[in-house]
């Protein structure tokens, strides 16, 4: 073995083993998928925080906080419009929220226009 094997992601034992395509912990009997658990990490690092550095999760409550204009409609969303139940989603021209917006449907916004509702 010239590679060292990573540790388990639940109980970080450093007694992982290969079987198969698989890494096994034999202290607590978790098998993961190698790539897998470099793709989760590079997830879990990227965080996605509002207009003012509050840090924004799945199912969170949001307040546009300024007026947009939207492609296609005559009106704009207004400040102090609430936006429940946003999606952090990879970005895609800088909107990484996907969320339903009362009388727009549903959108994708920048997190930089936005701020938690705590």
């Amino acid at each position: 073995m010239s590679e060292s094997l990573p540790p388990c992601p639940q109980c970080q034992s450093e007694y992982a083993y290969e079987m198969g395509a698989l890494l096994v912990c034999p202290e607590c009997a978790h098998e993961w998928n190698p790539e897998d658990a470099v793709d989760a990490g590079a997830i879990e690092a990227r965080m996605v925080k509002d207009a003012v550095g509050n840090e924004l999760a799945d199912g969170d409550t949001v307040t546009i906080i300024k007026d947009l204009k939207v492609k296609g409609y005559a009106n704009s969303i207004k400040v102090g419009t609430k936006v429940r139940g946003i999606r952090l989603i990879e970005p895609v021209n800088g909107h990484d929220l996907d969320c339903k917006v009362d009388g727009f449907g549903q959108m994708q916004l920048k997190s930089s226009v936005v701020k938690k509702v705590v």
